[in-house]
């Protein structure tokens, strides 16, 4: 399937990936251009919490914060037609996983420790990033993650230096 605002994408797609990877740029635009229904998980938990995320992980904890995404893929298990924007560390746990290759593929989108420190610089909303927003500790906390992304993931594309149609064509080339 290529790309073209009149095709019907049938399966779900869960986007994957570290914070500032693109996956809510991508997600905006599959929807735009699929009608796809977007989900924004972090912006949802926000939503549902009634505080932003730096907030529910200084007074209710990381841990706390990790079970409210677990407890939204769970709602969104069910539904179909669905573009899922995933926090940054969804993918680090196998009950999210197995929940969203249930329901949909795992897309995992990469960029370069310097395109995501590009990205993020600016944000205060990263709570994992606060005192480390340099390219060395994101590299650090990415090769972390690399593992568990890598182990969810049905596919890898990777953003840097291309377009979010771009993107978006090589998401639904696979698929």
């Amino acid at each position: 399937m290529t790309g073209g605002s009149s095709e019907q994408i049938r399966e779900n797609i869960y986007l994957i990936g570290f914070m500032g990877c693109g996956k809510s740029t991508v997600a905006f635009r599959l929807k735009k251009d699929h009608g796809m229904h977007l989900v924004e998980m972090d912006s949802q938990i926000e939503r549902e919490a009634g505080m932003p995320i730096s907030q529910i992980f200084a007074e209710r904890g990381e841990m706390c914060f990790r079970d409210m995404e677990t407890e939204l893929l769970r709602q969104l298990a069910g539904r179909k037609d669905m573009v899922v924007s995933c926090g940054g560390g969804a993918a680090m746990r196998e009950e999210n996983v197995q929940l969203m290759k249930k329901s949909g593929r795992v897309v995992l989108l990469t960029a370069s420790p310097e395109t995501i420190l590009e990205r993020v610089s600016r944000s205060s909303h990263r709570p994992l990033l606060e005192g480390k927003k340099n390219v060395r500790d994101i590299a650090a906390l990415m090769e972390q993650r690399r593992p568990a992304y890598e182990a969810a993931a049905d596919q890898v594309v990777s953003t840097d230096g291309k377009t979010p149609e771009q993107i978006c064509s090589e998401i639904l080339e696979n698929i």
